[in-house]
């Protein structure tokens, strides 16, 4: 295990961490809130101190970096992340249990926008926009961010990290080189954020709100800057927000196929079409089931769209109260939870993709029990699969559902009711947020156990990363000397 690596790298990523903590500091600044300010300045002390720390004692690291440094480097870095980004909340007082805020921080950076905040307009402004900005720098990653700015080189180093960050079941490269793939996905992300940003201005939002709200759309994450989320903005900012979620949840690399005019390859994107194909089955069937409950069909449909799109790409915005919805629509939106949106997006989820390679497989599987000897395999955008990647699929839907069961039994212990508790696991897990009943767009996460709060926080951990970064951390053979 190559340790010194491993630890001038997570430096390099505490290190990003502190300059991105700078404006949020600025803004405290501005705006006179001294406890904020003494929270961000005091975690700076911290980190500067840790960086400085690791760097003298991992200086001359070896550059071989292997698959399992790779993983192990994630998890621990997310970890870390978590736990030094949620000190401003709480050495400003502003979240007064640790528990809580390590909870607001994870639900932060892994997207899912689940808070145990009961009004966040309480927020200073400084708190409010680093809560925000979490969203957008966990939504790419922060390592991707590493390597697709920094000079970092080693033996395996840029696609083992990359693989391990990155959601979906098969990671590419865009371009030969993984760095350059990397920095084109960060600047595609920034041109989108800042796009959404001038299409919010433009309705009226405030240059904070507007900020702030794109910060969440564009990472996925949902966590808002007022009580109602969405509920109290105009229709076309409303609309606005849909329109760009969902633009999130594609795959970015087939915007960078838009860019170099392969429009054949994008329209041919199996993955793609079915999601849209999703997106617009779902809020044709909510609409007819919820065409009562609004004034006319212009509303409903806005409402609709808008959750259907929020939930699938496991942002987590709101504009009406779901859960009072009628049945049928809340089991479209439970089974949206899971699906998620495409891989190489910034949603969580199963994704899109894992979805028609696992419905592929099974139907690969009926034929050849009805044709044992013909061979039967699986194609994907008119290419095969490899049964690799089909493993590795099985493999993480296991997983998935072993652990969804895991935590919901760990939170039962609560003794709130089943639809609370597995609909927090889901949309926990899942990345998304709100979910329903006790926890539903209204309410909050505040009401379970610090235990049931570090497991969830646990679970947004390991839906974020794609499990296996943070299984890694618990298996004996990860840490023994080869």
């Amino acid at each position: 295990m190559n340790y010194k690596m491993m630890g001038r790298f997570i430096a390099q990523i505490l290190a990003i961490e502190g300059v991105f903590m700078l404006p949020a500091l600025s803004i405290s600044l501005c705006c006179g809130d001294g406890m904020a300010v003494k929270g961000f300045l005091i975690t700076l002390a911290i980190l500067f101190g840790i960086v400085v720390v690791l760097s003298l004692l991992c200086r001359g690291a070896p550059s071989a970096f292997r698959a399992r440094e790779g993983l192990v480097c994630v998890g621990i870095s997310w970890i870390a992340l978590s736990l030094v980004g949620c000190l401003p909340f709480y050495l400003s007082r502003e979240i007064p249990a640790f528990v809580d805020c390590f909870f607001e921080m994870v639900s932060g950076f892994t997207t899912t926008g689940a808070s145990i905040v009961p009004s966040v307009e309480d927020l200073s402004k400084g708190i409010l926009y680093w809560r925000s900005f979490s969203h957008w720098l966990g939504g790419m990653g922060v390592l991707v961010f590493l390597l697709a700015f920094t000079g970092e080189k080693g033996q395996g180093f840029t696609m083992h990290l990359l693989r391990a960050e990155s959601p979906g079941p098969n990671v590419g490269k865009l371009v030969p080189k993984m760095r350059k793939t990397a920095a084109i996905l960060y600047l595609l992300y920034i041109a989108l954020t800042v796009l959404n940003i001038v299409f919010l201005l433009m309705g009226g939002m405030s240059v904070f709100e507007a900020v702030c709200t794109a910060f969440g759309t564009a990472g996925t994450g949902g966590f808002g800057v007022k009580n109602d989320s969405l509920a109290g903005y105009s229709s076309y900012l409303q609309n606005v927000t849909t329109v760009f979620m969902i633009l999130f949840g594609v795959n970015f690399s087939c915007y960078y196929l838009l860019l170099i005019r392969q429009w054949k390859s994008v329209f041919r994107d199996e993955e793609l079409r079915l999601y849209f194909g999703i997106i617009l089955g779902s809020t044709l069937l909510i609409t007819l089931n919820i065409r009562g409950l609004y004034g006319s069909l212009g509303e409903t449909i806005r409402h609709a769209a808008f959750q259907v799109g929020s939930i699938i790409t496991t942002t987590g915005f709101a504009t009406t109260d779901f859960d009072l919805w009628p049945s049928f629509s809340k089991t479209i939106l439970l089974c949206l939870m899971v699906v998620g949106a495409c891989a190489g997006s910034t949603g969580g989820g199963l994704k899109v993709a894992r979805v028609l390679l696992l419905f592929k497989g099974l139907r690969r599987n009926i034929r050849q029990m009805l044709q044992p000897r013909k061979v039967e395999l699986v194609r994907n955008n008119g290419q095969t699969v490899d049964q690799k990647i089909l493993d590795n699929t099985n493999a993480y839907l296991a997983a998935y559902v072993i652990i969804i069961f895991a935590v919901f039994a760990i939170i039962s212990l609560d003794g709130f009711s089943a639809g609370t508790n597995f609909s927090a696991v889901l949309c926990t897990f899942n990345n998304i947020g709100p979910g329903l009943e006790a926890v539903g767009p209204t309410c909050n996460f505040s009401l379970f156990s610090p235990l049931s709060k570090l497991v969830l926080s646990w679970a947004m951990l390991a839906g974020r990363l794609e499990i296996f970064p943070i299984l890694v951390l618990f298996s004996k053979s990860t840490w023994k000397q080869r």
